[in-house]
């Protein structure tokens, strides 16, 4: 019986099915991707390291580490890196690179890809410079011009393509230079306050237990502030920063799916009050409450079953398009394969999510009397309320279990739950008291077309609340994301922050500063900022040893603070950037065994630490004692240097120091002469060009932003497809007035225009529901998230609103055509149905 009633009506459930495919493909892509990335990468993790593991310091190794590599049988291979500014002296350029000099044999594995091949084997016996092959093409360079770093010129043995251990993002930034170990010194570039990473490449035997070693070693190397990296850890730290975007993007997906499933509710709820009667003749012939029930119930089982199919071929397709989107942004080249367990998990959600999400509307045929035969009588029923009850809280409790799959977090499963359940039910409330306004409002001298169509949106089996829902939703998803994107690109913008320096010169040693201030003066741009800088570590909190700290196994102090090397600086007065929230700021201080400091609200929280505790330093072998007098709340987006810990005056003005000096460019042109200037005769400094910064995040944020559009897109469709369905489902019952409207006198341009109006108000409705919600929820990520103010842009109401109307106006003239064309006689007769 399930199969002759699904076969008479698979066209009207047909659209409906695709609403899940499009959920499921979303999901299945997504998940699939994911796994083929850990894959990946853990495959791959030797070649992005190029060794088995290594240690590295950010200052020069002492001896107890250098003690602790000889016991390990000595380091093959070491690299000593940093940045620094390069010159180019045949065509006069400057450029911000990261300088890694390599002794040895490295990389053990992967490779060093050259143009030409054999440079990357021959530089070091050469004494030559392998430069980034994006920056020469960018530079006009080519191998044998040369390059000029710090005091030393080197010619360019060839281009470099690619190197394990290389960031592409700070790759695209600060480009890498490979040069041999032994003109490091050379270079006069290792100096006070420099930023340098000591890295020492190890490999081992196949039988080694690097989680072993690394259980033995690293304790040993925090002491000695070293740290220990295997690949196999670096690997995993990969797989969980992509694994957070792709939960991100799994919950877009499966947002979708939820819009899908909406519309397979809807499309039952009409399909099943249009069978109601077929199930009191049925129960009149003698079938019980469980055969019609499981009638109805194996058909949407089938669909289920037969849309997750279809699905997850599709989203097993799509899988393929993502390492060609994404291919600048992934550690590792990613080969596809298909995972049985995701071809399972799409065949069994669309099972499932058919099933669950049908079961409200398939309820009513349990309750169904058989006298409904005969005459039409009210089904209420307190035990169908109850089982819908039920029904939901299953709903929202898969909903719960699923999205914790998802992120393996209670908290954030918890708060997507109720983000989806704020999000659904305040359209639905949208939904409701519009159709509530019009019913009691009801504008009564409008034409006749204008006031049909508003009928229509309260009439019996109306479509109102499914439609605005699927628009709703989808239109809320890409304005969040395209308002979002918007936020984050305003707090990196140059341009919003006019008096804002735009280029920073870092590493000015002492002595050096009052000559790069006459540079900068005698250059025509202002000297912003000169701001001295101290390097420091913690040494004890409040009594315990760093060391002690790290040892205790309770201690919630955050491990950045015991590792980290502090940069520190001395001030008499708070920025503007910055506003105290505790405490009493101190500006100056005389004699004093305990100095008065002020530390950010974030060191504050990491360090367990507030107002009267007190904190030890090493200044560079010089043991300081401190107590916290103050804590600040500091605006990190702003583009002048903000610092975590800051001293008053008169303790560190004789301390080795260096400066940060600041200023402000008119232009690129006025940016590179300066930048040749300042590198010709202060091969020391590093600078800074912030714009070309803000160009490198906003093309990565345009990236992941298209990317993030590309899945939200996703619920668009799906909408449309909710869309289609609805009005494919309804479209007896529009005939029906169409040929009623006809036969009392109206033309067909009166029924389109009726249509037409129908649908302009509910593309209207929904889409700019959705636009006003994505607005609070955009306000509350900048008040909440990012702490910056949100000015809205246009784009979602001048581009997406009028485009999303006009698309469900189309949408729904276009299949109600032939509502307009059907002959009375087709209705009468009933041989359409």
């Amino acid at each position: 019986m399930a199969w002759r009633d699904g076969k008479a009506s698979g066209r009207k459930l047909s659209l409906f099915m695709a609403s899940i495919v499009l959920g499921i493909a979303a999901v299945v892509a997504i998940q699939s991707f994911g796994e083929n990335l850990k894959d990946n990468i853990a495959l791959q993790s030797k070649a992005m390291m190029g060794a088995d593991y290594k240690i590295d310091l950010d200052q020069a190794p002492s001896k107890e580490v250098l003690a602790i590599i000889d016991s390990l049988g000595g380091a093959p291979a070491r690299e000593i890196s940093f940045s620094s500014m390069a010159a180019f002296p045949g065509n006069g350029s400057t450029k911000f690179v990261q300088v890694r000099a390599i002794e040895g044999n490295f990389p053990f594995y992967g490779e060093l890809v050259t143009t030409p091949a054999e440079a990357g084997k021959n530089y070091q016996v050469d004494t030559g410079a392998l430069v980034d092959a994006t920056a020469m093409r960018q530079l006009n360079l080519s191998p044998g011009d040369s390059i000029k770093i710090g005091n030393v010129t080197l010619p360019i043995a060839g281009a470099l393509r690619s190197i394990p251990g290389s960031n592409s993002f700070f790759s695209s930034v600060a480009p890498p230079v490979v040069v041999p170990h032994s003109i490091v010194e050379e270079t006069g570039l290792i100096q006070t306050g420099s930023r340098i990473s000591y890295d020492y490449y190890f490999t081992t035997k196949a039988q080694t237990n690097l989680e072993q070693l690394d259980e033995v070693l690293d304790p040993q190397l925090d002491k000695l502030e070293a740290d220990l990296d295997t690949h196999t850890s670096t690997s995993q730290r990969l797989g969980r920063r992509y694994d957070n975007f792709g939960k991100f993007l799994n919950l877009v997906a499966f947002i979708a799916l939820l819009l899908g499933c909406v519309g397979i509710a809807s499309a039952i709820n009409i399909y099943i009050k249009g069978k109601l009667k077929s199930v009191a003749v049925l129960k009149c012939l003698g079938a019980t409450r469980r055969q019609s029930f499981m009638i109805f119930l194996l058909q949407i089982a089938g669909m289920g079953i037969l849309g997750g199919i279809i699905g997850t071929i599709i989203g097993l397709l799509l899988q393929q398009l993502f390492p060609l989107l994404l291919a600048d942004l992934l550690p590792v080249s990613i080969q596809m394969t298909f995972k049985p367990q995701i071809i399972i998990l799409g065949i069994l959600l669309g099972l499932f999510m058919a099933v669950l999400f049908a079961l409200i509307p398939l309820i009513g045929t349990l309750y169904v009397s058989p006298l409904q035969a005969l005459r039409v009588q009210p089904n209420n029923n307190d035990k169908k309320g109850k089982a819908r009850l039920a029904v939901l809280a299953g709903i929202f409790l898969f909903i719960l279990i699923f999205s914790y799959w998802l992120l393996q977090n209670w908290k954030y499963s918890l708060a997507f739950v109720l983000g989806i359940i704020a999000t659904f039910s305040i359209l639905a409330a949208i939904a409701r008291l519009f159709m509530k306004l019009i019913r009691n409002n009801f504008p009564s001298r409008w034409g006749f077309p204008a006031r049909q169509s508003l009928q229509n949106l309260f009439r019996p089996q109306n479509q109102t609340l499914t439609l605005v829902l699927a628009i709703g939703v989808g239109t809320f998803l890409i304005s969040t994301l395209y308002f979002t994107k918007d936020l984050l690109l305003a707090q990196a913008s140059l341009d919003a922050q006019k008096d804002s320096p735009n280029m920073i010169l870092l590493d000015v040693q002492a002595g050096q500063e009052k000559e790069v201030e006459q540079t900068l003066k005698h250059s025509g741009h202002p000297v912003l900022n000169n701001i001295p800088i101290v390097t420091m570590r913690v040494q004890s909190i409040n009594g315990k040893t760093v060391n002690q700290i790290r040892e205790d196994s309770t201690s919630r102090v955050n491990r950045w603070v015991l590792n980290h090397e502090f940069r520190v600086t001395y001030r008499d007065s708070l920025k503007d950037s910055e506003a105290l929230t505790a405490g009493k700021w101190i500006p100056e201080v005389g004699g004093s065994s305990l100095i008065p400091i002020s530390i950010s609200d974030n060191f504050a929280e990491d360090a367990l630490v507030t107002v009267g505790d007190n904190i030890s330093f090493n200044v560079q072998g010089v043991m300081m004692n401190t107590k916290v007098s103050s804590i600040r709340a500091v605006n990190w987006s702003d583009m002048e240097p903000n610092f975590t810990i800051v001293f008053p005056l008169g303790v560190l003005e004789n301390a080795p120091q260096f400066r940060v000096i600041t200023t402000k460019v008119p232009n690129e042109n006025a940016s590179a002469a300066l930048q040749q200037e300042l590198v010709r005769a202060f091969p020391n400094i590093s600078i800074l060009d912030l714009r070309q910064i803000i160009s490198v995040v906003e093309d990565l944020l345009n990236k992941i932003a298209w990317l993030i559009n590309f899945m939200a897109f996703f619920s668009i469709f799906t909408g449309i497809i909710v869309l289609l369905g609805a009005v494919r489902t309804s479209k007896f019952q529009r005939i029906r007035e169409s040929v009623l409207l006809r036969t009392i006198g109206a033309r067909s341009s009166q029924i389109l225009k009726i249509l037409a109006l129908e649908y302009f108000y509910l593309g209207a409705l929904g889409s700019l529901s959705g636009i006003l919600l994505s607005l609070l929820s955009s306000q509350l990520l900048a008040w909440l998230l990012f702490d910056a103010v949100f000015a809205p842009s246009l784009f979602p109401f001048f581009v997406l609103f009028p485009g999303i109307t006009l698309l469900v106006v189309v949408i729904g003239l276009t299949n109600s055509i032939s509502v307009i064309k059907s002959p009375p006689l087709e209705v009468l007769r009933k041989e359409s149905y």
